[in-house]
């Protein structure tokens, strides 16, 4: 088996109702449909594991990092540990009231299974690809019996994609180098996917990603009105089924639209291009606060033919 479906989920605290304060529950109706039609799809796929690349998580100088540790546990809202709540405050910056990425209420808290065997075979990939990539741990000494802080970016899409299963959908979470070349972004993509054909498992690939940041003047981030350019571009790469021409993007382009998508999204495109022909499927765009929402879903294009050339290559 290989990488059976794939997506590009957002992670903003707004796509959970309690996360929100009153005020803010109706801001992201459309995504939340939008993430429930992505999960039923995705189910259907019968994955048996999950690799999300998320930006939120671990941040190595120059190497990409793959999560070895035996357990993923986090926690968003209320009173959540500061190491695994969100550091963005996403839906604290469109108004809600009580705290840091919640209204104040209990808190949602998710723990899934690390797949170690896959993990291990993904740093060993990358590796082979000539990329530099680091496994991580936290806490205890024994990397298997460790529990890594789940971060936004990866307990956002698994609270809809698997990670409230009986059992939860066990994952890998993989964490972009933003200094690293966008070609070497799709490199890696292309490693994990290799990885993943080479695990006889049924992988799900979830590029955790939320678009331009700067969308508001009111936001932390201030006001450009390259994020609503940047975020047109999105939505018709991933109609077009075209997310290569992300490399085209010049950096004073990202620095003044502040995405939080390119990386992954590269390293989407770097996985399936490597794994077969897929049939993109657009479910939903808004841009209910500072920063915009892409939901995606890929499945697999009937009767197609397995590439013959690596991207990049």
């Amino acid at each position: 088996m290989s990488i059976v479906c794939a997506a590009i989920a957002p992670h903003g605290d707004l796509l959970i109702p309690e996360l929100c304060g009153p005020r803010e529950r109706d801001l992201a109706a459309d995504l939340r449909a939008a993430m429930a039609r992505l999960a039923s799809r995705c189910a259907a796929a019968r994955p048996e594991v999950a690799v999300v690349v998320t930006p939120h998580g671990i941040h190595l100088e120059g190497r990409f990092a793959v999560v070895t540790a035996g357990r993923l546990s986090g926690s968003l809202g209320g009173e959540a540990p500061a190491a695994t709540s969100s550091g963005e405050g996403h839906a604290q910056s469109a108004g809600t009231e009580g705290g840091e990425g919640g209204a104040g209420g209990p808190p949602i808290s998710l723990t899934v299974a690390t797949d170690r065997d896959l993990a291990q075979a993904v740093l060993v990939a990358l590796r082979a690809a000539g990329l530099p990539a680091c496994g991580v741990s936290f806490g205890g000494n024994v990397p298997g019996e460790s529990v890594m802080p789940l971060d936004w970016g990866g307990l956002i899409p698994l609270w809809f994609l698997g990670g409230r299963s009986d059992p939860p959908l066990p994952a890998v979470l993989v964490a972009p180098a933003r200094d690293l070349t966008l070609e070497q972004h799709v490199r890696a993509g292309a490693a994990i996917a290799q990885a993943a054909a080479a695990s006889g498992r049924r992988v799900f690939f979830v590029a955790s990603a939320d678009q331009a940041h700067a969308h508001r003047r009111d936001g932390p981030y201030g006001f450009d009105p390259a994020a609503a350019s940047f975020d047109r571009l999105a939505v018709e790469l991933v109609k077009a089924d075209r997310l290569e021409r992300l490399l085209e993007l010049t950096p004073a382009t990202i620095a003044a639209a502040k995405p939080d998508s390119v990386w992954q999204m590269l390293m989407l495109h770097g996985a399936l291009a490597a794994a077969g022909h897929w049939q993109p499927e657009f479910l939903a765009y808004a841009a209910p606060t500072y920063y915009g929402m892409l939901v995606a879903a890929y499945l697999p294009a009937v009767g197609a033919v397995s590439p013959s050339v690596r991207p990049g290559a």
